[in-house]
This record gives C-alpha cells, structure tokens and sequence, in this order.
C-alpha cells in the first residue's frame, strides 16, 4: 500500500483566506456552503478538492527534483506527493492546516491500517482529472447518495460503501465526467499546530513533529 501526502488550508465555520473568520454575509463563507451544498451536518471539510480546501504544497515544475516527488497517474497530477518532508519543505506557511496522507484506489479497508501520527477520517471520491469531489462539489448526486451518506468531514466512513458510490455514480451518470472517479483514503494528521505558525519550513519533518506536538493539542480524539 503506497501513501502520498499533501497539505491542505481548512474549511470550517472559522475559515478565510488569512485564517481568520469570514463576515456572516459572505457569499464564499462557511455558512454560504453549508446551505448550498446541503452538507448542514458538517462540522469541517477535509476534502481533496482545490476549489474548496485550498492546495498549499507549490512545487517547481520545471525544476527536476521535485519530480522526484510529484505524484502522477498516467498524464494527470494527482496533486499528492511521494514525501511527507518534501510536503512540509515546499507548503506554503499558514496558521490552521491540514496535513494529509493518502492512498488511491486502496485494495484493503484503510481505516485500520496504522501511520504513525494520522488517523483515518473517510474516503473521497475525486475525478479521474483529480481536480473535484464527487461527494462536496458537484452539486450533489441525489439518485446515488445523500447528504446523510457523507460524515462529518464530508468523507465515506466505509470501505465497501465507498466503492458502491463510485460505481453506480458513473452507471448512473454515463455523460458526467466527474462521475467518474477514484476512491482516495483519507487520514490527517492527528497533533499538529492549527493556532500558531511554526516555522515549519525551516526544519524537518522530525524536528517539524516534536514542534507541532509541543505547540498543540490533539485536534482530533
């Protein structure tokens, strides 16, 4: 089973471009989502769409080290990268982040599968272009799942389920291509900073762990 990683900006009621609360009258706020996607139960958005939970790892493209560690499939840029120290080397500074592992198309549930320091929190299900989410930004596939369906993240909790929605997205939605999709498992990292910019770039991933732990509380239990 092979993890890749990314780093994410969060999604939640407290959300704007500089991590501080959006005016309640914003068209782009939490609130604004919440209604219109009708995911009201959700309490944060760990999604792996870049519209809506903002990529925050900005490799070189034209640099050929970072091919190294630039994730593809086929001719697509999943936006996944092969190194958890690359991620954290290359990702832009932000006060509350996401630091995500992650495995496409997995052959096993991953929910019980062990990486130190993240815990499983659902399966998305993105375009074959790995640019949307089937499940938070389509606008919704109500003859396939519901809201109900989704977690609290706005993840699948289960496997097997996971991979129902996948195929009878794509039979039921023949002429749709982002219905068409990968599953990808989802875990996050479970100590990190989410109230204070560490200075994450300037070290390792060691030393970015021991930092993180010192500095913050179990986000997740």
């Amino acid at each position: 089973m092979t993890f890749y990683y990314t780093a994410c900006g969060t999604f939640d009621k407290n959300y704007d471009e500089d991590g501080m609360p959006w005016k309640k009258d914003s068209e782009m706020s939490w609130e604004s989502y919440l209604q219109r996607s009708k995911l009201t139960h959700l309490t944060e958005l760990v999604s792996l769409d870049g519209m809506l939970n903002e990529p925050l790892v900005e490799p070189h493209y034209d640099n050929s080290h970072d091919w190294n560690y630039i994730a593809t499939d086929g001719n697509y840029l999943t936006g996944f990268f092969t190194s958890l120290d690359y991620v954290l080397q290359k990702m832009e500074p932000r006060k509350r982040f996401n630091l995500l592992a992650v495995v496409i198309e997995p052959t096993q549930d991953c929910k019980h599968v062990k990486l130190e320091d993240f815990e499983f929190v659902g399966y998305d299900l993105l375009d074959k272009e790995y640019g949307n989410s089937a499940l938070s930004n389509c606008g919704g596939f109500d003859e396939t799942f519901l809201p109900a369906d989704l977690n609290a993240f706005g993840l699948i909790d289960d496997y097997e389920k996971a991979y129902d929605v996948k195929r009878r997205l794509s039979q039921n939605n023949p002429e749709e291509h982002h219905a068409d999709t990968n599953v990808i498992a989802t875990k996050i990292l479970v100590e990190q900073s989410r109230t204070a910019n560490i200075g994450f770039e300037k070290v390792g991933l060691n030393g970015y762990l021991s930092t993180a732990k010192h500095y913050s509380a179990k986000v997740r239990k």
